[in-house]
């Protein structure tokens, strides 16, 4: 589908095969993103990660993520920290059923969530209470809406100048609540040390600013802890909110996945990283939910560097390429009755 927003040139794909030409078969010649002016708060496309086109920062900034979080080596000695966020999880869910209260599955996701991440960056929880937890839920959801709602200073740029929906303003708000939190984080670290005595992600990145100052400052790393728990925080509360709200609405497939536990596990066993490639059932309840429910329905936009055919129409160049994963999750002639909840 190609339809045109002011000067914007828009094109849709929601098949599999189409997607996979863009994302595989042409990957470079769409690789560059066209950047809502929403992220562009405190010069934030400079600096972030998923709008970057690939260059000398792009590769800089990944290799920093990959060999800080998702090595293998990075994996296993988190694994403790996954526990000990989960169990508190977990006694958080068990103080509520005692009391009688109702669970927020959500919030509680997030804190979950937000802390671990705050743990491997710096070495300390964000979040001590619920009421902490919908705070910081607060700022990165509403963050996440600035820049996810259609803005129309991205179609028509002669509006720039007058930011006419005040998408721009309430982004900025919200960037620079973390901002603060950060800088505040980056000062004490600097002046008092690590106490924690823990190697975490900070102390990482300012070695590698006080090394070169070129490819990491401080003002890089603001972005990136930013683009990090923006990403890492919501997408997962959101995702465990709808599974658990799926298996709620469908009583058979809660039952088979307690079978599969207690099966497997065993009633009063914890279950361990190492458990879950013996539970299938689970993998199919959480893959059946990221098919319904996608934490980004729509892929971040693309753009063409040149003009591409693609099965026999011409992408024209500059032209934003929009990828509707959730159209895809529910495209009848790929899966039965696609709108039914059903991990088989």
């Amino acid at each position: 589908m190609c339809f045109k927003l002011g000067q914007l040139t828009t094109i849709v794909l929601s098949l599999p095969d189409i997607a996979k030409e863009v994302l595989q078969a042409h990957d470079l010649l769409f690789s560059d993103r066209t950047v809502p002016l929403a992220t562009t708060v405190h010069n934030h496309n400079h600096y972030s990660l998923p709008f970057l086109p690939i260059s000398p920062l792009w590769r800089d900034l990944r290799k920093i993520c990959n060999n800080q979080l998702f090595s293998h080596k990075s994996l296993d000695a988190s694994q403790n920290l996954r526990r000990m966020k989960l169990h508190e999880l977990l006694d958080d869910v068990h103080a509520s059923s005692l009391s009688g209260e109702a669970v927020d599955i959500g919030t509680m996701a997030f804190r979950a969530s937000i802390n671990f991440l705050s743990n491997t960056f710096f070495s300390l929880d964000f979040v001590n209470s619920v009421g902490e937890a919908e705070e910081y839920k607060s700022i990165v959801e509403n963050l996440g809406r600035a820049i996810a709602t259609p803005n129309l200073e991205d179609f028509l740029p002669l509006l720039n100048m007058v930011d006419p929906q005040g998408i721009r303003r309430r982004a900025a708000i919200y960037v620079s609540k973390l901002f603060a939190i950060f800088d505040c984080l980056i000062h004490k670290r600097l002046k008092f040390g690590n106490v924690s005595n823990a190697d975490d992600m900070l102390d990482t990145l300012l070695n590698i600013s006080q090394e070169d100052g070129q490819k990491m400052n401080h003002q890089k790393i603001k972005h990136l802890l930013l683009d990090l728990i923006v990403a890492g925080t919501d997408t997962t509360s959101y995702t465990m909110e709808w599974a658990m709200a799926e298996l709620i609405k469908n009583p058979d497939t809660m039952s088979k996945a307690k079978g599969e536990l207690e099966q497997t596990i065993g009633i009063g066993n914890p279950i361990e990283e190492a458990d879950i490639s013996r539970l299938p059932y689970l993998h199919a309840i959480i893959k059946e939910t990221l098919r319904m429910h996608p934490g980004a329905p729509l892929l971040l936009p693309r753009k063409a560097k040149i003009d591409v055919e693609i099965n026999g129409y011409t992408v024209p160049q500059g032209a934003q390429i929009v990828i509707n994963e959730w159209a895809i999750g529910r495209n009848p002639s790929i899966w039965d009755n696609p709108n039914l909840f059903s991990p088989e």
